[in-house]
């Protein structure tokens, strides 16, 4: 098989392009995760710019308002409710290690055997040390890294400001690039996006949300240490298949263990009310029904995210997994050829 000089060059554009290719991710590797980052976060909050944009009429300036305010944002969160969090964190497990744990499981369980709470205690005491072993450790690392934990939110924030910016730009690139036929990318990129809101707003901003008025719940009923019991209920409400429930069922049960039926009732019957609906309504004006994602689906990409690429993957895993299922679904449905321009359309 003989090759003419135009293949010849093809090949060489190819090998220099796939040089060049891997030579830039070794480049980008060590901030790929904070590039990443700042994409979705400006893909989260690009209706706020639209709106910020509509108003000011030039694109740096409602950028750079966008941006100033999600930093803002995230700076107080860290020098305001963050110090506290930690107080409140030690405090509970002080707390806890204080406890009569036997007669309090014995309240709880009242037909237990010695044997059961005797080991329950153990168990219960044992966590509680290994926990505050866990939160010492990362505090610890947090200060080491201080240093690059500054210049990776550097780089969010750089990130941030100019996807917003040049978002048309950004598009019409990606587009130009793309192999895929126009009526066929229309599709695909409704189908992303679809997934993709899905799960950033379905998932993770009604996540918060919820939590958070959870939260609003422990605030208002006096609840003691309610900033550390906010930030679980916002992480579970964030998880699939589980949700606040998680914690303020434990609440309630140890408001009625300590005979506060006059505070249980009330908390009870506002989670009920408020906290169990919000993620219903919040979904209606966010997202449609028929584009929200397997929780199943959901929850796998964000325990293998979580391992791989660190908090950032609690997002980026399902969003991955989601996507390579819809090429998935395409190549069983033998359109995945279909997809693709031919040679002489391009």
């Amino acid at each position: 098989m003989e090759f003419s000089d135009k293949d010849l060059k093809r090949f060489f554009v190819i090998l220099l392009i796939i040089s060049l290719s891997v030579l830039v991710f070794l480049l980008l590797r060590p901030i790929m995760l904070a590039i990443v980052g700042g994409l979705i976060l400006a893909y989260a909050f690009f209706p706020v710019y639209k709106k910020v944009l509509w108003v000011v009429r030039n694109k740096s300036l409602a950028a750079s308002i966008v941006s100033l305010l999600i930093v803002a944002l995230i700076v107080s969160i860290i020098y305001l409710i963050l110090p506290s969090l930690i107080v409140q964190v030690f405090k509970t497990f002080e707390e806890i290690q204080g406890m009569d744990m036997p007669a309090l499981l014995r309240t709880l369980f009242p037909s237990a055997q010695d044997a059961f709470i005797t080991q329950a205690s153990v168990v219960i005491e044992n966590g509680v040390a290994k926990g505050a072993s866990a939160v010492l450790g990362g505090l610890v690392s947090l200060l080491s890294e201080l240093p690059t934990f500054v210049f990776n939110f550097a780089i969010v924030a750089f990130v941030f400001f100019f996807a917003l910016r040049d978002s048309d730009k950004l598009a019409e690139f990606t587009s130009s690039l793309s192999p895929l036929h126009k009526e066929q990318e229309k599709k695909i990129v409704k189908q992303f996006k679809d997934i993709t809101n899905s799960i950033v707003y379905g998932q993770i901003a009604v996540g918060i949300v919820q939590g958070a008025s959870a939260g609003l719940g422990f605030l208002l009923f006096g609840i003691p240490n309610a900033l550390i019991l906010t930030a679980l209920a916002i992480g579970f409400s964030i998880i699939p298949i589980m949700g606040p429930l998680f914690v303020w069922v434990p609440v309630l049960i140890y408001l009625l263990a300590q005979g506060n039926t006059a505070i249980a009732m009330p908390f009870l019957i506002y989670n009920l009310l408020i906290v169990a609906n919000i993620d219903n309504v919040l979904r209606i004006y966010l997202i449609t029904r028929k584009t929200q994602m397997s929780q199943v689906i959901v929850l796998i990409g964000m325990i293998g995210g979580l391992f791989i690429f660190g908090m950032l993957g609690v997002l980026l895993g399902p969003l991955l997994l989601a996507y390579f299922i819809t090429f998935l679904n395409a190549y069983r449905d033998n359109t995945l050829s279909s997809l693709f321009k031919t040679e002489k359309e391009q």
